[in-house]
């Protein structure tokens, strides 16, 4: 009978001196046998002892770990390789001492105001047990294809501008970036923009027209200090921004 393993390990994004306990189960016909691996860089070696199922651990470094789980015929199998990420530095993100594994921000994007047909990458970063996922939103709008720490788009372009976060989410919660303004420009002279705003000249009532814009700001306040935490205003900003969008507004979301 095939070895099967029951529980995985699982990644972690945890503060540098956290400990915790990697955990591997599994079932086979014969008594198994365990042995746990790690790799930093390009070092790959058997971690001396750890031939238990659990494997505690103090996060030091980031580092890779797998367990190979032997049974009696020879048969062999290895778990999921998993990430430890270790974070030196998070001074202000330090998760309390009754800290249960919930995301933590301890890295926001930045405002960024590029090139059209440069690159835009917006960065964010968040502890969390197991390690949170990441999902990004642009005007309140889901970006589906972004679902990493980084959010790279490799040549920008106007429609790229407005306003983004991310959220980092677990089986413990969410936790929601800062929202940061990005300014995607034209690299045309500023007497080419402007005919391109004005095509009918700075006398032309068709022209004065095409020039205006409808901007729509929608601030969702989801915590209060003196009121219980609502779920309503968060879901409301985006489906508010999806509908203003389609009217023609350009919209900027603001949560909390």
């Amino acid at each position: 009978t095939a070895i099967a393993i029951t529980e995985q390990p699982v990644s972690i994004s945890v503060p540098v001196g956290y400990s915790f306990t990697l955990r591997c189960r599994a079932e086979g016909s014969t008594l198994l046998q365990y042995q746990w691996f790690c790799q930093h860089q390009s070092d790959c070696h058997q971690i001396p002892g750890a031939t238990n199922t659990d494997l505690p651990i103090v996060a030091e470094q980031t580092k890779l770990y797998t367990c190979r789980v032997n049974d009696l015929y020879g048969n062999a199998v290895f778990s999921d390789w998993v990430k430890v990420e270790v974070h030196q530095c998070v001074a202000r993100g330090l998760p309390p001492r009754l800290w249960r594994g919930e995301p933590v921000i301890i890295l926001n994007p930045t405002e960024q105001q590029v090139e059209v047909g440069k690159p835009l990458q917006l960065q964010c970063a968040a502890m969390g047990v197991p390690a949170p996922c990441y999902q990004w939103y642009r005007n309140g709008n889901l970006l589906e294809q972004h679902k990493r720490k980084k959010l790279w788009i490799t040549h920008a372009k106007v429609s790229d501008s407005g306003t983004y976060l991310c959220c980092a989410s677990n089986s413990h919660g969410e936790h929601w970036t800062n929202a940061v303004d990005v300014h995607v420009e034209s690299t045309l002279p500023a007497s080419s923009q402007l005919a391109k705003l004005h095509p009918g000249g700075a006398g032309s009532k068709k022209g004065h027209q095409i020039g205006l814009s409808k901007i729509a700001l929608l601030v969702g306040n989801n915590c209060y200090q003196h009121h219980p935490n609502l779920m309503a205003p968060v879901k409301d900003v985006f489906e508010l921004s999806r509908l203003l969008e389609q009217l023609g507004f350009q919209v900027v979301s603001l949560l909390d």
